[in-house]
């Protein structure tokens, strides 16, 4: 629309800023929101578009909160690559979105501004890490942005939200100006991707985005290409306890996977078997001492408490146990990778559960419940892998709320992963109400055009 002078920069922003102050008051997604804009051009893919930025990624001048009273101080020097590249794609930055303190929990509450609400119903939260992310663009207060993901935290919050979101092959998109540090010895996990309404218009952000920048230490020259997902291999996970909604999209997106044809059959769990556990080690167990010495002293300026950090770690890990998993890390990635090869996509639950109530700790699923913990098993793998894996929504639950559907790929396929997934929303349709994801209910009041 701006490209064909239908709309003018200044027009969108406004359009997007009314919309922040309509709906954000019972949302509360925004750390900041920049009534003028950072950024923007006439020039490049994104000229003119409003664009959002979790609030771990650096921008020049602004302090990078990450959801914790302990970083008031923390004014970045320079742009993160990521909000580097937005601004020279012509992209205008309307704010940062609020995160859970450290980026460590799956729900978004922190004591800057407490907690973010879903937008379709604000006694559910929209996910975390990435929560205030999914919640703005979900909302139409934003057209897509960057989030990140060490554990699921941009698919969660997508799938909890009906949006599109890419967590890509370490490196591929750089994560140099991201808080916290995503380096060695746990940072293969970690990453920085794109998140927006639709798999075409994540694939449109990730072009901008991804490249190689030598700051971080995983990135390696992969060039954007084409690579089509015509007659790929596609490998169905099933039989995980999950609430039936999200097994539900699972079995939607096969079926038009099949229709579209292209040939599924099962995924043995039995190739991730131990997986969850190995990056529950790393991400928990290994983490949570440094996070204990980080705030030792401060614990009163903390949502999370020495107390509750404790609680979730099993025991600590020395240098033999933590090079035991990353030998057996190592070792299932590459059976996994070897049996896949390039052109190979699973498709999985995105989540255990849909978006569930503020508080809530148990989920039923058939034949009992289950924790937040066995929740987070069908995304933890992929982190865990360094493999891409891209939410795409596929229905909505008894209750309206959205569910989605995981793609995985081989490492630096995300190129394959982006064009299934546009291929699959399409073939799913745009229409979609509590049977067919419909959100004509909503769309007449959450709209940045009015």
């Amino acid at each position: 629309m701006v490209k064909r002078g239908e709309v003018s920069p200044a027009e969108l922003l406004r359009a997007h800023l009314e919309q922040i102050q309509r709906v954000n008051p019972r949302v509360n997604a925004f750390i900041e929101v920049y009534e003028e804009g950072i950024g923007g051009g006439v020039e490049g893919v994104l000229a003119g578009v409003p664009v959002t930025v979790k609030d771990s990624f650096d921008i020049a001048g602004r302090v990078t909160n990450c959801g914790s009273l302990l970083r008031r101080e923390a004014v970045a020097r320079e742009d993160s690559t990521a909000v580097a590249r937005l601004k020279a794609a012509g992209a205008v930055i309307l704010g940062k979105t609020s995160t859970p303190e450290f980026l460590y929990n799956y729900v978004t509450d922190n004591r800057i501004i407490g907690r973010t609400n879903h937008p379709l119903d604000e006694t559910r939260t929209p996910g975390g890490s990435s929560g205030g992310e999914a919640a703005a663009i979900s909302s139409f207060m934003s057209a897509g942005g960057i989030g990140s993901d060490g554990g699921g935290s941009i698919r969660e919050p997508a799938h909890f939200c009906g949006i599109c979101g890419l967590k890509p092959t370490p490196g591929r998109v750089p994560a140099f100006g991201h808080w916290p540090e995503i380096a060695n010895p746990t940072g293969f996990m970690g990453v920085g991707g794109p998140m927006a309404r639709t798999a075409a218009d994540v694939r449109l952000l990730f072009s901008v985005l991804a490249g190689h920048d030598a700051r971080d230490p995983y990135s390696v020259p992969v060039e954007l290409r084409a690579m089509p997902s015509e007659g790929v291999r596609v490998a169905v996970m099933s039989g995980r306890r999950v609430q039936r909604a999200c097994a539900g999209a699972v079995e939607r997106a096969a079926a038009l996977l099949a229709a579209m044809g292209h040939g599924c059959e099962e995924f043995s769990a039995a190739r991730i078997d131990g997986a969850h556990e190995l990056w529950r080690t790393l991400f928990v167990d290994y983490l949570t001492p440094g996070i204990l010495a980080m705030i030792a002293g401060r614990e009163d300026e903390c949502s999370w408490t020495s107390q509750q950090l404790t609680r979730m770690m099993r025991g600590t890990v020395d240098a033999a146990r933590l090079g035991e998993v990353l030998l057996q890390r190592d070792r299932m990635r590459g059976e996994l990778l070897h049996w896949m090869g390039a052109r190979t996509v699973i498709v999985a639950p995105a989540f255990g559960t849909t978006a569930f109530h503020h508080g809530q700790k148990r989920f039923a699923v058939e034949g009992g419940e289950i924790g937040l913990m066995e929740a987070i098993e069908v995304v933890s793998p992929w982190n865990l892998l360094g493999m891409p894996a891209m939410v795409v929504p596929m229905g909505v639950d008894d209750d309206g709320m959205p569910a989605g559907v995981q793609l995985i790929g081989a490492p630096w396929c995300e190129e394959l992963v982006l064009d299934l997934a546009v291929r699959l929303e399409e073939a799913r349709g745009t229409e979609w109400d509590n049977t067919t994801f419909s959100r004509t209910s909503t769309s007449s009041t959450i709209s940045p055009m009015g």
